[in-house]
């Protein structure tokens, strides 16, 4: 399974026109448009999963630069997210509290 990033959505996209997009590059596991936690408003990009890597990678080189909703998509391979440095951040406040 790949996962795949899907950059510079129109915010009226939806994921049954993602989905169709893909369809016809192989089978589509999942489609997830990203949106603002506080307001729920679409921030213009969406991860997809294709359960076949070789017709993923068809895809991405098919559909990277293509137009939806008048808009140029970016599309390419998602990478994992960053690990979180939280108790480095923590660390710091310390440092800064302990000064005095």
């Amino acid at each position: 399974m790949k996962s795949i990033f899907i950059g510079n959505l129109d915010f009226s996209t939806t994921e049954d026109q993602l989905r169709a997009l893909f369809a016809a590059h192989g089978a589509v596991e999942t489609v997830t448009l990203v949106r603002d936690r506080d307001t729920g408003q679409p921030r213009g990009f969406a991860f997809l999963e294709m359960t076949n890597d070789s017709e993923a990678e068809k895809a991405i080189q098919a559909l990277n630069g293509t137009l939806l909703g008048g808009r140029t998509l970016t599309i390419n391979e998602a990478r994992p997210k960053p690990a979180s440095n939280r108790g480095g951040d923590l660390q710091k406040r310390e440092h800064r509290l302990n000064r005095f």
